[in-house]
């Protein structure tokens, strides 16, 4: 096994974006033997603030199916693809902290995470989650631009 890509956690959104890094990931994997962990977070909605204190606000209850099936379809993708071995992992919180999180406890030997290229107005307004692992992320990183 070639030990540089014998584990590597993939992000998943649903997006395009993040099908090119599942597609890429089972690449690597499939030619490593190696193994592929497929994460999505369902994310807690913004902070409100009550009179008094900070809260978070529950999940939504309907976006926890969403991603359950998101994951279960590209675990079949990534099966079919030639993957050896596919684990899933359902994280919820906050986007880039989940994943940040779940990196620090069990790094990967890769993270394989799409960008949407959002533009400079955007992603100052609406953060990147890309972007922000590149910054924060303690392991290596492979970007996948449409």
């Amino acid at each position: 096994m070639n030990e540089l890509f014998s584990h590597v956690l993939v992000a998943l959104d649903g997006s395009p974006q993040s099908d090119h890094a599942l597609d890429m990931a089972c690449d690597l994997v499939r030619e490593s033997h190696g193994e592929l962990t497929l994460v999505s977070v369902v994310p807690h909605p913004a902070l409100v603030q009550p009179p008094d204190s900070w809260v978070v606000s529950p999940v939504v209850a309907s976006d926890t199916p969403f991603f359950e099936a998101l994951l279960q379809s590209r675990k079949e993708r990534a099966e079919a693809r030639g993957a050896p071995v596919v684990r899933t992992l359902l994280l919820e919180g906050h986007v880039v902290d989940s994943i940040l999180e779940r990196l620090e406890s069990h790094p990967p030997s890769l993270l394989v995470v799409g960008s949407r290229g959002l533009s400079t107005a955007r992603r100052l307004l609406l953060g990147s989650v890309s972007d922000a692992l590149v910054h924060h992320a303690r392991c290596p990183i492979l970007l996948i631009k449409e």
